[in-house]
C-alpha cells in the first residue's frame, strides 16, 4: 500500500480496528498518526505492542516499527532509562549483534515499502537510530513482539519481564 493510499484513510490489511484505534489513542494521550496493527496483547486483549506502518497518514516516513503503548511497562522503561539505562545498554550488549539487530529490522520495515517507492523513505534500524542505542522503548518493544533485539533481552532481564504467547 502506497503512502498515499495511507493518506486517504485506508486502512492495509489486518489493521487496527476502531476498538484498538480507540484504545491505542487512549493509552497514547494522542493519534499514533497512521496505521498499525496490535501485535502482543495483556490482560484482556489490552494492546501492549503495535506495529506501524512504514508511512503515517499524511505520507511522512515512520521509522519505528514497534511501539510499546503499555503505560506500566512505558513507565518502567522510562525509569531504566532515567537511570542511564541507554548508556549501560550500548556499553554492555554485543555492538555486532546490534548493529545485525539494526538491520533485520530495517529489513523487515522497508520490505513493506512498495517496489518502485520513489518518495522519501524511513530510516535507520531500532527507533530509526543508525547505530548504537536511542531508545530502551523501541527495543523492548520488538522484543516483545518476538523481535531478536540484544537491547530487548538486555532490559528484559534487568525488568524481569517475559514474552507472552499472542
Amino acid at each position: 500500500m502506497s503512502p498515499e493510499e495511507h493518506a486517504e484513510g485506508a486502512q492495509p490489511p489486518g489493521a487496527a480496528v476502531d476498538a484498538d484505534s480507540e484504545a491505542v489513542a487512549l493509552l497514547l494521550g494522542r493519534d499514533p498518526g497512521g496505521a498499525f496493527t496490535v501485535v502482543v496483547r495483556g490482560e484482556g486483549g489490552r494492546p501492549v505492542v503495535i506495529a506501524n506502518e512504514p508511512y503515517l497518514r499524511d505520507g511522512t516516513p515512520m521509522p519505528t516499527r514497534y511501539w510499546l503503548v503499555d503505560p506500566e511497562l512505558r513507565i518502567l522503561v522510562g525509569r531504566l532509562e532515567a537511570a542511564g539505562g541507554v548508556r549501560q545498554a550500548a556499553a554492555q550488549v554485543d555492538a555486532s549483534a546490534l548493529a545485525e539487530g539494526h538491520r533485520r529490522y530495517a529489513a523487515e520495515r522497508d520490505a513493506l515499502i512498495p517496489d518502485g517507492h520513489t518518495g522519501p523513505r524511513p530510516s535507520g534500524g531500532v527507533g530509526g537510530t543508525r547505530q548504537g542505542v536511542k531508545c530502551l522503548h523501541a527495543h523492548v518493544a520488538w522484543w516483545l513482539a518476538g523481535g531478536d533485539d540484544v537491547v530487548g533481552d538486555w532490559v528484559a532481564a534487568r525488568l524481569d519481564l517475559t514474552r507472552t504467547e499472542n
